[in-house]
């Protein structure tokens, strides 16, 4: 055990990007607490919406993970002026891809980057493994079917119960797994799980047809990705991680708002 620890404290750690193997943009501030001291070594695990994919400059390999040096990690590398940082996200990770190598990239498993010398993690995962790109392309077939009710929801509830709803509570185990590895590899290192951003309005019926989701969809959906944040919340607390909110500080900037505004795509 190292005799000097870096003590980490995170005010705002905001990212709004795409979703999964969509073409994204995205926007972030990372801010440490006043008065913590900088300067260790900074992990950054996760998927897209951690890796950011399209946005420039994209960099590092493999490039199929298409990871951006303007993604969140890199601003809160600059922000906390690490001494050493490593951005291992990757577009389409699951948690399995924390312990494996991705097949579809070829990146390393992501957890092969934490050690015992590492201060700070963060881990932005749980979309892939409910399916969320999958989600948003069946979704945009079912939903306008039934412009006047709710088709999407309709498709995911058919068997009576909620199938999305489900995934996501299976989820949970899987990034509590996440967190008790990195424990192991990094006894010492402050853990945040970081929350997914708004994607759809917070309130109202969307912007159909221009998104392809009715009005009642889009209720179904938000709630959807409340509920996600809700599990990775909990995950966090049971794996000794602090909850990274970034659903809250991006209400305003979902698709249905205008180039420049909007944060998500």
């Amino acid at each position: 055990m190292r005799s000097a620890r870096v003590r980490y404290g995170v005010r705002a750690f905001v990212a709004a990007v795409g979703c999964a193997g969509i073409a994204a943009f995205t926007a972030g501030q990372a801010y440490a607490d006043e008065g913590s001291d900088v300067g260790g070594n900074y992990v950054a695990l996760g998927d897209s919406y951690t890796a950011g994919p399209l946005i420039p400059m994209q960099n590092g390999q493999p490039a199929a993970c298409l990871r951006s040096d303007h993604n969140y990690p890199s601003l809160v590398n600059a922000a906390l002026h690490s001494s050493s940082f490593k951005d291992v996200s990757c577009s389409g990770s699951t948690t399995k891809d924390m312990f494996s190598s991705q097949t579809a990239t070829g990146n390393p498993p992501e957890l092969n980057a934490v050690t015992e010398h590492t201060d700070l993690v963060s881990l932005g995962i749980g979309g892939n493994d409910i399916g969320f790109s999958d989600i948003i392309l069946t979704c945009a077939v079912q939903s306008p079917t039934k412009p006047l009710g709710a088709g999407c929801r309709d498709y995911y509830n058919r068997t009576g119960k909620d199938e999305i709803a489900q995934r996501i509570d299976a989820t949970k185990a899987k990034v509590v797994a996440v967190l008790e590895a990195i424990d192991k590899r990094a006894p010492d290192a402050k853990k945040l799980v970081v929350g997914y951003p708004t994607i759809l309005p917070d309130s109202g019926p969307g912007c159909f047809p221009v998104i392809p989701f009715s009005p009642g969809d889009v209720a179904y959906l938000r709630q959807t990705t409340k509920r996600l944040n809700s599990m990775l919340a909990d995950a966090a607390d049971e794996g000794g991680a602090e909850f990274v909110d970034t659903y809250h500080s991006s209400i305003g900037h979902d698709v249905c708002k205008l180039p420049g505004t909007k944060w998500v795509e």
